[in-house]
């Protein structure tokens, strides 16, 4: 139910700037006067705090960091049924460490 709510409010907002279009200055730029993470560090951020919870292969397959990553067919299955084990882990870690410095 609560993931319901959640989609909804995405949904709500979504549809209140359909049709608006946003260059990569004008998020830059809202984000640094807001004292936000601006969004050229997310993926580094992001990488940061997953491979505090899950294994580095695990987070560059979620990454799509092919490049750095050998994979067969029967590896990448391996690899979908990991992240669905990790990713939780991965978000209440975030919850935890994250969300509670407010």
């Amino acid at each position: 139910m609560r993931m319901g709510i959640l989609l909804n409010r995405n949904t709500e907002n979504a549809d209140k700037y359909t049709g608006n279009s946003f260059d990569r200055r004008t998020v830059t730029r809202y984000a640094i006067r807001h004292g936000l993470l601006a969004p050229k560090y997310m993926r580094k951020v992001s990488w940061r705090l997953a491979i505090k919870a899950m294994p580095r292969e695990v987070v560059r397959f979620i990454q799509s960091r092919f490049g750095e990553l050998k994979v067969s067919e029967a590896r990448y299955e391996d690899l979908l049924s990991e992240v669905d084990e990790y990713y939780p882990k991965y978000l209440s870690y975030i919850r935890q460490n994250i969300y509670s410095l407010h």
